[in-house]
């Protein structure tokens, strides 16, 4: 008998022993005392460096064996005594088990190759079970049940006879092992058993049942944005884009034990999970997950009445086994150095609206789980969410992607095989945009590439019938051969599931999950088996609180629900004198949540669509473009709409940040339409919405993630950008010259492109060297706007920036503000650059004479004043006591005159500021006199009287803002009660009537 035949017949590796008893020896074969090693050897250098990881299992039966030479061998065997002889210890190596032979002293070399043992690619209930009891120790063996190894009653104590040098991932032998730290060691090995199962299976094609993938051989990355913010905020804010979803974890910029992963339907948020499970489990190398300790992974849409966090860990991930309890569960994650808890599919949480405080909403809040890192992936933001949350969004395949994935899955290196199907997605315009989503294009680039036959399509519509029929056809298919069960479901007849899909996705709160029992019941026995093994439908089990388990049922994705809705709305507003309002029938149904039920439907029935159109056109005030779309499907035909996209094109084309993504996505798709049939766009406005422009790519990519793929019958982009009050921490967009130059050279009707907005931050020059002589020649008219507020023009002829305007600037009351004002005003005046204007936005507070500068309120100083033309001091100037008083000298007011030697003019605005009655002519500076510069006093702006100092008498000359009742407040200061009577006397001369009077704090 072998070294590892002895070891395998003495050691339960995962704790425990498999020694038996001689009764038991005389009533079972030696058949029943096998020993599977379910996880591949890691370390293939120490035991088998000859095999591949795939392939080096481990089993050991009693049939390499003689049983008699195994007679009396226990925990006193003399290999553990003598010291020459070899010994087998178990050892965890991070992420998987095996056994590592230490040979006898003696010994100089032994063939350590194992025996050959089964895959590995089983995913079945058993495989995980069986997983579990090898795993962990014998908690149950004095109660007389099964040995975990063995099958048989085991006689022995419940603590196991390991040896002294069997080591486990913890560092210490198992016998060291306190019983907490037991518990730990099988917690953590069976979440592995638990993801493994999942990963494993990842199922591409939903009614190819047979073909799954594990999910590293299919995961492509798409887009990646995440938010720079401090706090968390609803609106679209700005976006940054992040390379690789391995910095979700590990970017600084987004560091925080809250992130959301937000993604439309099909972005591939629960195969990133599955990514992030198979990482964690394989240990992969440069990966985040590589290090943590204890990864939680939980699916929403089955904690349906589950209020404890711990109670879904111990039912979905452990499989209620009784070794580890909800207590051990809570202690072993908040004893834990790292660990990450990731919840998967917000949108999809039953209990979301639950009055009812769960944990999963404590979580969000971060009332549990406080300095755990937990990640949530939805399709839109829950309504509460912990301050520190971080936003990170997930936009869909580009063509790299694309590319990507069809040679990872579907054509390997097969060149000729991936141009076709590209071309094929060419010869289908309309589903440029749907093929964004990567479930959709992962279906159609299977499809494409199995079936011959694959047409081109004029509408989604027509699409998502052949992908239907495509589910059916395979499931006939596979019918026909040896063995299998028949189905013979007329696939055009399906009223019942239409009902069900509408009734589901037509709710305030759409519920698209069903308990089994009754869908079977509603839909038939026959249908619902049918439906099931096409793949449309999908079985999950699910563990209510305080019930049994249970299955409920979904769509394999929400278009198919979307689908068969469109069909229920089809038969309800076909049907003979039918009198329901469509209003009330679409009440709960937004065309931004569930566009293409409103799509298929008007694709599905002429009739019908017109009187969606006729609804469409009248609650789509703002804008028909999704109308259009509708139209698209209606007509079947892109020539059916053509002159609705001529008119659209004809005026100004506005892509808005605020547009949902439905309708940017309409916008574009109907762009597509017009540049695909040469329709000129007069003009295109991109209105804080640009994000870059994709040289590799060719196209315009918005904040959103969506794409802008052909702009090549633009004449006039106008790409606005935030201005610094909404651009909240933005650094600004780059805008280089090869995506300058490559916007040029792919937008060939292009005439003039302005960028508007003080975020964007364009090449200082562009080398004549770069630019193409097709360029020059076309003399495309080029502006922007920077950051100081100058407008440049780009000069072709020698690739420089004229300027053609003189910046303004404003100063803000906040001081981080201020700062960043500061040094753009300086770097204008080092250059010598005129400035047109500078607002003092309730911020002056003096000027120092003796320093010449400005002293604003934070105590900041504005010393570049050299080259300022207007400015304006802006102050309180509504109703109530004003927050401070200001008085103005005569010293303070000459010296700033005459430090601004370029000033044409000043005005205080605000009753903070009391200005000096008068200014002796004695005082005055001739130069100032000559310079003639106009100064102007106004306590109340628009509602009493403007005072303009006279330089030929230094009086203030009064002028009437206001033909109607003006209200009039003086207060106690000597100067400001000075100005209040000369206002008094200049209205009640001028005729005007004093609404009110305020008199604070004294009789008047």
């Amino acid at each position: 008998m072998s070294w590892l035949q002895r070891a395998a017949r003495r050691y339960n590796p995962f704790g425990g022993t498999s020694g038996r008893s001689s009764s038991h020896s005389s009533q079972h074969s030696h058949q029943s005392d096998i020993l599977h090693i379910q996880r591949p050897l890691h370390r293939a250098d120490e035991i088998a460096p000859s095999t591949s990881r795939d392939e080096s299992m481990i089993e050991v039966t009693d049939d390499h064996y003689d049983a008699s030479t195994d007679e009396g061998m226990s925990a006193t065997d003399p290999m553990e005594q003598t010291g020459n002889e070899e010994r087998m210890d178990s050892v965890c190596t991070g992420d998987d088990w095996v056994l590592q032979r230490h040979p006898r002293p003696n010994e100089l070399s032994q063939d350590t190759q194992p025996i050959p043992g089964p895959s590995t690619s089983s995913h079945s209930v058993e495989h995980l079970r069986q997983s579990q009891r090898l795993i962990g120790y014998q908690a149950r063996a004095s109660s007389g049940s099964p040995n975990p190894v063995g099958g048989a009653a085991c006689s022995q104590s419940t603590e196991p006879t390991e040896g002294p040098h069997t080591m486990t991932s913890l560092g210490k032998p198992l016998h060291r092992l306190t019983e907490k730290q037991k518990k730990k060691l099988f917690f953590i090995e069976a979440l592995k058993t638990r993801y493994k199962v999942d990963y494993d299976k990842v199922q591409p094609i939903p009614y190819i049942k047979d073909r799954l993938y594990c999910v590293d051989k299919v995961y492509v990355e798409g887009g990646f944005e995440f938010m720079p913010t401090e706090q968390v905020t609803r609106g679209s804010g700005s976006w940054e884009r992040l390379e690789s979803y391995k910095p979700v974890f590990s970017d600084q910029r987004i560091q925080s034990v809250r992130r959301i992963i937000e993604g439309d339907p099909g972005y591939g948020k629960t195969t990133l999970t599955l990514q992030f499970a198979y990482d964690w489990c394989n240990r992969v190398e440069g990966s985040p997950m590589r290090d943590v300790e204890v990864l939680i992974l939980l699916r929403m849409r089955q904690l349906s009445g589950i209020r404890s966090i711990y109670r879904a860990i111990e039912v979905y991930l452990l499989g209620s086994d009784p070794r580890v309890k909800e207590a051990d569960i809570a202690a072993i994650i908040g004893e834990s150095k790292s660990a990450i808890v990731i919840l998967d599919g917000y949108d999809e949480y039953p209990d979301q609206h639950s009055r009812r405080v769960t944990d999963i909403r404590r979580i969000l809040k971060l009332d549990l789980f406080a300095n755990t890192p937990v990640i949530l992936t939805t399709r839109y933001l829950p309504g509460y969410l912990a301050p520190v949350t971080k936003r990170v969004r997930l936009t869909g395949f580009d063509e790299i992607a694309r590319d990507e994935y069809i040679r990872k899955a579907v054509v390997g290196e097969d060149e000729i095989a991936l141009s076709s199907i590209k071309a094929r997605l060419k010869e289908n315009p309309v589903l440029e945009d749907l093929c964004q989503v990567p479930l959709v294009f992962v279906m159609f680039a299977h499809i494409a590439h199995e079936n011959k036959d694959f047409q081109n399509f004029k509408s989604v519509t027509e699409f998502f019938q052949y992908m239907i029929r495509c589910f059916h056809e395979h499931l006939k298919i596979k019918s026909k051969e040896l063995n299998t069960v028949r189905y013979s479901i007329d696939e055009n007849e399906h009223a019942a599931l239409d009902k069900l899909a509408f009734l589901a996705i037509s709710q305030e709160n759409q519920q698209i999950t069903w308990r089994r029992t009754g869908m079977r019941k509603q839909l038939g026995r026959d249908f619902y088996e049918t439906y099931l093994a096409s793949g449309i439908l999908v079985e999950e089990e699910v563990v209510p609180e305080r019930s049994s388990r249970g299955v409920e049922v979904r769509f394999y994705h929400k278009l198919f629900c979307e689908w068969y809705a469109a069909h229920h709305i089809v038969y309800i507003l076909s049907q003979p004198g039918q009198s329901v309002p469509l209003n009330e029938l679409f009440r709960h149904m937004k065309p931004e949540d569930v566009q293409y039920v409103y799509r298929f439907a008007c694709g599905l029935n002429r009739d019908v669509s017109s009187s969606i159109l006729q609804y469409l056109e009248k609650s789509q005030g703002r804008s028909n473009r999704f109308t259009l779309l509708c139209l698209l499907e209606q007509s079947g035909d892109v020539k059916g709409i053509l002159g609705n996209v001529r008119d659209m094109c004809s005026q100004t084309v506005n892509i808005k940040e605020g547009d949902n993504r439905m309708l940017q996505r309409s916008t574009i798709q109907l762009l597509d339409i017009a540049a695909g049939h040469g329709i000129l766009v007069s003009s295109l406005h991109l209105d804080q919405c640009f994000s870059k422009f994709d040289v590799t790519n060719a196209c315009i990519v918005l904040r959103s993630g969506l794409r802008l793929t052909n702009p090549k019958t633009l004449k006039v982009l106008r790409v606005s950008g935030r201005t610094r009050e909404t651009a909240g921490d933005s650094k600004g967009i780059e805008v280089t010259r090869e995506e300058l130059l490559g916007l040029f050279r792919t937008c060939g009707a292009l005439t003039e492109i302005r960028f508007e907005g003080r975020e964007f931050l364009l090449p200082h020059s562009v080398p004549t060297e770069m630019i193409p002589p097709t360029l020059k020649t076309r003399n495309i008219i080029v502006s922007y706007e920077d950051r100081r507020g100058m407008i440049h023009q780009l000069n072709w002829d020698d690739g420089h920036w004229q300027t053609t305007n003189e910046p303004s600037l404003r100063i803000p009351q906040e001081e981080l503000d201020q700062k960043w004002a500061l040094e753009e005003l300086a770097k204008v005046t080092t250059d010598g650059i005129p400035v047109s204007c500078i607002h003092l936005d309730r911020c002056f507070s003096k000027f120092d004479v003796t320093n010449a500068c400005i002293v604003l309120t934070s105590g900041l100083r504005v010393t570049s004043l050299k080259t300022v033309k207007v400015l304006n001091v802006g102050g309180f100037t509504g109703t109530g006591a004003i927050p401070s008083d200001i008085e103005v000298t005569r010293e303070e007011l000459l010296g700033l005159l005459q430090t601004c030697e370029t000033l044409e003019e000043i005005r205080f605005e605000g009753r903070e500021y009391s200005l000096p009655l008068s200014i002796p002519a004695e005082l005055m500076p001739p130069t100032l006199k000559t310079r003639n510069i106009k100064v102007s006093y106004e306590r109340r702006r628009k509602h009493g009287v403007v005072h303009q100092l006279n330089w030929d008498d230094g009086q203030w000359q009064h002028q009437i803002t206001s033909d109607g009742s003006v209200r009039v407040d003086i207060f106690q200061e000597e100067l400001d009660q000075q100005w209040g009577k000369k206002e008094l006397a200049v209205l009640s001369t001028a005729g005007v009537s004093i609404n009110r009077l305020y008199l604070y704090g004294y009789s008047y």
